[in-house]
């Protein structure tokens, strides 16, 4: 017997088609007509999977918060709970750096999918290990979202296309900042997103 030409639906492949299409066409690419196009199947298809678009947007945060590693926040880390946070919030950052567009699809709505409460449970676990009060845990974790969310939809550098010396005449010190910043290793994205981190992570606890 010969093999389906199509592949088998399933919640999983719809959410990953999902995702795909976000990240090629941004946020306003996901309607349920383009999810069943690129699956090769018409859209009534997909809701014996699926309920609708909120139920995709749930499978497409979990497939997101899957690539986060919680290795670090795990009560027999061996390191300490500070630089836990750090390896933590760098992998959090590097996710939705893989898939900036899905930031505006979830970052206002419900936390629903299984992998984003497990998220939010180890990491207000790891909180309640290091001292933190339960209000002082859910600030902390408020703040890191913030941060790495803020941090992944939005560039410093992106907005500044000049070289810096044709900033000079009107914007000195502008222009000697950024100037100056690219003698640094790294990105001056990356160093600030690090520079803001250890910040947090200092008045955490105190």
């Amino acid at each position: 017997m010969g093999r389906p030409s199509r592949a088998v639906l399933s919640r999983q492949n719809i959410a990953r088609a999902a995702l795909d299409l976000v990240d090629e066409q941004g946020s306003d690419g996901l309607t349920m007509r383009a999810v069943a196009e690129r699956l090769g199947v018409k859209a009534a298809s997909l809701y014996n999977h699926v309920s609708g678009r909120e139920d995709i947007l749930d499978g497409l945060a979990e497939l997101v918060n899957a690539e986060i590693d919680l290795g670090a926040l795990a009560a027999d880390s061996p390191l300490p709970w500070r630089e836990g946070l750090a390896v933590y919030a760098r992998g959090y950052r590097a996710a939705f750096l893989r898939h900036p567009h899905t930031i505006a699809l979830l970052a206002r709505r419900r936390v629903g999918a299984e992998r984003q409460l497990l998220g939010y449970e180890t990491l207000l676990a790891a909180l309640a290990r290091a001292g933190l009060t339960p209000a002082d845990a859910a600030e902390a974790a408020a703040a890191l979202d913030y941060l790495v969310l803020g941090s992944a939809l939005e560039t410093f550098t992106a907005g500044f296309t000049l070289p810096p010396a044709d900033y000079a005449p009107a914007y000195p010190a502008l222009a000697t900042a950024l100037e100056a910043s690219t003698a640094r290793p790294g990105t001056l994205d990356d160093r600030g997103f690090d520079l803001a981190l250890r910040l947090l992570l200092a008045g955490l606890g105190r």
